[in-house]
């Protein structure tokens, strides 16, 4: 039987045949192989926690060894650290980029905007931050992160006190109360997702605002305790 030639000049049954070639592998290049490694241990620290995240996991993932894992971060250790690093700075760039507004209770909405957006979009980060950890000498924790954030508010609270007759002093004290009521309320919305976000920012802008619009010059308790 004559094979029919193609007009490449191969036969059909050459072109019927099973090819012999292999699949040229891509190799990464470092840099694309470094970034691979922290999407990956950004998603399992966020599922699974930092104690729940094995090198061999990470390793297993990535379709390479765990040698490879301790070149580019000197362990689990190192790469937990840079995820959470980068998850503290792009949280604190939203909020400082966000608050653009001159109307104090505009910058409130923003602040909380810039949270609820940050966990609508980086959930695994703010999961991640919101975990304790072992490495957190090294990287920070969440409660150092917020009191950043409220040290990006403390000036405008400051001014805003001056203004209204209020002790400047408290603006940092102020600041920390703030900041601290929106990311505790993150932290459960991260979770429930209800109500929607601008709803919840209202509700939280709603009760900084208005308990700030009726402050006392000089607040004073009201029970038996007076130390």
């Amino acid at each position: 039987m004559i094979d029919d030639v193609a007009t490449d000049g191969s036969t059909s049954s050459e072109k019927n045949r099973p090819s012999t070639r292999r699949t040229r592998r891509v190799r990464m290049t470092g840099k694309e192989r470094r970034e691979q490694l922290l999407d990956i241990g950004r998603t399992l620290f966020a599922d699974k926690g930092f104690e729940g995240t094995s090198v061999e996991e990470i390793a297993a993932r990535a379709g390479v060894s765990k040698p490879v894992v301790y070149e580019h971060f000197g362990g689990k250790e190192g790469l937990y650290a840079v995820v959470v690093d980068r998850e503290m700075r792009q949280l604190l760039d939203m909020v400082t980029s966000a608050l653009t507004a001159g109307h104090p209770r505009e910058l409130l909405e923003q602040a909380a905007f810039a949270l609820l957006d940050y966990i609508e979009t980086y959930t695994d980060g703010f999961r991640i931050l919101v975990r304790d950890s072992p490495v957190a000498q090294s990287t920070g924790t969440f409660a150092s992160l917020i009191s950043d954030i409220a040290t990006q508010v403390e000036d405008i609270l400051g001014l805003e006190f001056k203004a209204r007759g209020f002790d400047p002093k408290l603006a940092p004290l102020y600041a920390q109360a703030l900041v601290g009521m929106v990311a505790l309320t993150g932290q459960w919305w991260v979770n429930a997702r209800k109500p929607k976000k601008a709803e919840v920012a209202a509700h939280l802008v709603n009760l900084a605002w208005h308990g700030l619009e009726n402050l006392e010059s000089k607040p004073r308790l009201v029970g038996h305790r007076k130390s």
